[in-house]
């Protein structure tokens, strides 16, 4: 499937199974609190997530906006990066 515009500079690409997306980036000497890698969850209302986390004390991440759709991302506690995304 294609990349939204803003991310298509930012190697990778993206598969679509049915309903799935599986989105695969390639990096190269992987730090874990700089890299690409994430998962990403497909929630209803990302605005009540954000201020769910954030009474928790995580800090949300800037992103790369992707038009069509409403995110913020996050790091766990493992410095795992993680993306919450609604499409609007």
């Amino acid at each position: 499937m294609d990349k939204p515009e803003s991310l298509r500079g930012r190697g990778g690409f993206w598969l679509a199974l049915g309903d799935v997306q599986i989105h695969v980036g390639a990096e190269e000497g992987v730090e874990r609190g700089a890299t690409k890698a994430h998962l990403a969850y497909e929630v209803d209302d990302v605005p009540a997530w954000r201020e769910r986390l954030s009474a928790l004390g995580i800090s949300m991440v800037s992103s790369v906006p992707i038009e069509g759709y409403e995110r913020f991302e996050f790091r766990d506690p493992f410095g795992n990066r993680v993306e919450m995304i609604e499409p609007r």
